[in-house]
């Protein structure tokens, strides 16, 4: 650790320089020689360092769902070249370039703090041995020397000798106990961290690869965190806890207010968001506006959380705009009541006339205005003696040209010959 913590030398300089500013400041209110001074110092090195790295913990979450997006492609050439590597590394880099997605993004907030973290290994390191190091003078290093942390030296580890932590002004009981609250604090704050993302922000309907991977990271991080925990100072634990800490909320803040689609996170928002726009009438905020306009510009690609969204507008009478504001639907009639309550009906459906039988077999209802009925009507004011005499005498069921047809007579032709029966 000592090695790999000279190879960031460099930075030693700007890091004890940000925790001598704060240490000013914090001194004058709890005194220069507390370890509320000194440690709060460190908190607020970690504060800094979080908020600078923002943008990059943007470019982190899109790339994370590009490659989630990505997951059943690179599955799908990963089986249809399994058995050439090389084409399928050059498949892979092609999809990488099509999409915009560089896998190395979603490290990015890890590898950019890691200079400072090793830095500030170096400087606690050098306060432990007793040598001054970066813009930390003697009279500083001193002062540092002397603040505890519950008891425990910012400089003393766990494995450190009962001489060595003699020597700081502490006793070993109180380093082991404030190093082991420290670690597990640590771990568990990884392993709820990762769990909240693969519980919660994760899209349930594609099962990949990459989730594997994920809840692998979920049990193997917290270890690594306890194996190397050990071996790191009282104010490099303080350091990790509390960016872990930062982490772990701002992620809550994100998986609450930008989940990934298909995720249960995507489902409670989406829940919310309908009450809220149905109660309201409108959308208020520019991230909401986003998604919906999101789930507008899919269509019919959308998940079942985002067509329950847009029924529920419906039912509500609103309907969601391209531009991603919601207006009332114009297929919905809104009656406003005398209370001032609003009542929201849908215009019915005008059903279709039911037919007589005596229609359906003459082909259905004549249309208005046809001559038909007039000259029916008519000839019915003819008195019954100026009708034919075959017109009065009733028919039987079946006669006529029926009969006619099941005798075997045509009508208007020749007629067939009756073939002669056979005894």
């Amino acid at each position: 650790m000592d090695t790999i913590a000279s190879l960031f030398s460099f930075i030693t300089t700007p890091v004890s320089w940000v925790i001598v500013q704060f240490h000013t400041v914090y001194g004058a209110i709890f005194g220069p020689d507390t370890g509320w001074a000194w440690g709060l110092s460190i908190v607020s090195l970690v504060i800094l360092i979080r908020i600078c790295l923002i943008p990059l913990f943007v470019k982190q979450i899109k790339a994370t769902r590009a490659m989630q997006t990505l997951q059943p492609e690179m599955k799908k050439i990963q089986e249809r070249y399994k058995n050439d590597k090389q084409r399928q590394s050059e498949e892979m880099m092609k999809l990488y370039k099509e999409s915009g997605t560089n896998p190395l993004s979603s490290c990015l907030p890890i590898l950019a703090q890691s200079p400072f973290f090793f830095a500030l290994y170096h400087v606690l390191n050098g306060i432990a041995s007793g040598q001054t190091i970066g813009v930390i003078n003697q009279s500083l290093l001193e002062s540092a020397r002397k603040a505890h942390i519950f008891g425990a030296p910012l400089a003393a580890k766990f494995k450190d000798s009962a001489e060595t932590i003699h020597a700081l002004g502490a006793s070993v009981v109180d380093v082991r106990v404030v190093t082991v609250v420290m670690i597990v604090m640590m771990s568990a704050s990884q392993f709820y961290t990762q769990r909240q993302l693969m519980t919660k922000n994760v899209d349930t309907t594609v099962k990949t690869p990459f989730m594997q991977q994920q809840k692998m990271l979920m049990y193997v991080f917290p270890i690594m965190f306890a194996v190397f925990g050990i071996n790191f100072p009282v104010g490099v634990l303080i350091y990790w806890l509390t960016t872990n800490v930062w982490t772990m909320g701002q992620q809550m803040y994100v998986i609450h207010n930008n989940p990934t689609p298909g995720s249960k996170a995507q489902a409670a928002y989406l829940e919310r968001l309908t009450k809220h726009v149905t109660h309201h009438g409108k959308v208020r905020r520019r991230s909401e506006k986003t998604i919906v306009k999101a789930i507008v510009t899919k269509g019919r690609d959308r998940n079942e959380f985002e067509r329950k969204f847009i029924n529920g507008l419906t039912k509500a009478g609103l309907a969601a705009q391209a531009d991603g504001t919601v207006v009332k639907s114009e297929s919905q009639a809104v009656v406003e009541a005398e209370d001032g309550t609003t009542t929201t009906t849908a215009p019915r459906r005008q059903q279709p006339k039911r037919q007589t039988k005596a229609q359906r077999q003459t082909g259905g209802t004549k249309p208005a205005g046809d001559d038909t009925s007039a000259t029916s009507l008519e000839k019915s004011d003819e008195p019954e003696d100026a009708k034919p005499a075959a017109a009065k005498q009733p028919q039987k069921p079946g006669s006529g040209t029926r009969s006619k047809a099941q005798s075997g007579q045509r009508k208007g032709g020749p007629q067939r010959p009756k073939s002669p029966s056979k005894k």
